[in-house]
């Protein structure tokens, strides 16, 4: 490797070799490997897997992930996904948005979950290609509704099914609180330590699961209603037209009536304040996999979850970013 001395600065200039990674001590096909091999083990592993320093394996690990986001490019998005994400505790969050046509995230970034760090996303997406966003799911979190209605107004708004399943599943949790703190010793036995079985969906329990679920629901009658009517609002989003999928909201709610279930009347007027939101998904151009966005907060937690937390934030970035992509 031929070096020479700028006469200009008077620097001495390494010659840049093709072949070589950005540390020049090993070559790029090298460092594809390391990264193809970060994809599966954590650095440490890696690192002592092939006789080098953790720091060295990291720094080779983020440049195959750079080639892999320059290859990919920046695409102009027609449906997208919004979440946060927790970098650490102390509600310290970042914001991801996803394309949901290609199945990956293009942006991770924002100081928090706030509608300035909303802004940052549209500003780097540029208004070219926020002009062709046509629908963007996401939670309830005002600021993201807020910046959405004001940097892609043509876009739909759609709430995603599983945050507000998860809103009722936690009135479902309160109702199963409420019970047990109700009930006097004995009777308690059936409640105690069930609230995974109440919560998860039948179909997702083992054999001794089902049968615990079936034990505590024959014991207690509202903890039946209430379980009876959450696994019924899974419904709402099967109907194709507005009207009918309006009427079996208000079937649903009117059937609250008596039962004392204060949480589940919360929840419903929450859904009636949100509607526009959740009916969108009824037209058949808003029929997307809402799975996605859960699937991706699952994966990046298993990767944070490898590296026991993430240090370094530009690294975290670029492993979210490139979790989805092919492998080089």
């Amino acid at each position: 490797m031929r070096r020479v001395r700028c006469r200009t600065s008077g620097k001495v200039i390494r010659e840049q070799l093709e072949f070589l990674a950005d540390n020049p001590l090993y070559t790029k096909r090298f460092a594809f490997f390391v990264g193809r091999r970060c994809r599966q083990a954590t650095v440490k592993d890696v690192a002592k897997e092939l006789h080098l320093h953790w720091h060295t394996v990291k720094e080779l690990d983020k440049q195959y992930m750079a080639v892999q986001l320059a290859r990919a490019g920046t695409p102009g998005p027609e449906v997208i996904g919004i979440d946060e994400i927790s970098v650490r505790k102390g509600h310290d969050y970042r914001i991801v948005v996803s394309d949901l046509l290609r199945r990956r995230p293009i942006w991770f970034g924002g100081t928090d979950r706030s509608e300035a760090s909303m802004k940052m996303f549209y500003d780097w997406l540029g208004p070219k290609k926020s002009h062709g966003i046509r629908l963007a799911v996401m939670d309830m979190w005002r600021p993201f509704r807020t910046v959405a209605a004001e940097e892609v107004p043509q876009a739909a708004i759609l709430f995603d099914k599983f945050h507000i399943m998860q809103h009722l599943g936690k009135a479902l949790d309160d109702v199963r609180i409420s019970e047990y703190a109700r009930l006097p010793g004995r009777q308690r036995r059936y409640i105690k330590g069930k609230k995974y079985t109440l919560l998860s969906r039948r179909t997702n329990l083992s054999v001794s699961g089902k049968r615990a679920l079936d034990l505590l629901l024959k014991a207690n009658k509202r903890l039946n209603t209430a379980y009876l009517l959450k696994e019924s609002f899974g419904q709402l989003w099967d109907y194709k037209r507005e009207p009918w999928a309006r009427t079996f909201f208000e079937n649903w709610r009117a059937s609250l009536k008596w039962q004392r279930l204060k949480k589940y009347e919360k929840f419903a007027q929450m859904i009636d304040e949100h509607w526009d939101g959740i009916a969108a998904y009824c037209k058949p151009e808003n029929k997307v996999s809402l799975g996605f966005v859960e699937g991706l907060n699952a994966k990046i937690r298993v990767i944070q979850r490898r590296a026991y937390g993430f240090r370094d934030e530009e690294y975290l970035r670029l492993k979210v970013l490139t979790c989805m992509l092919p492998e080089l």
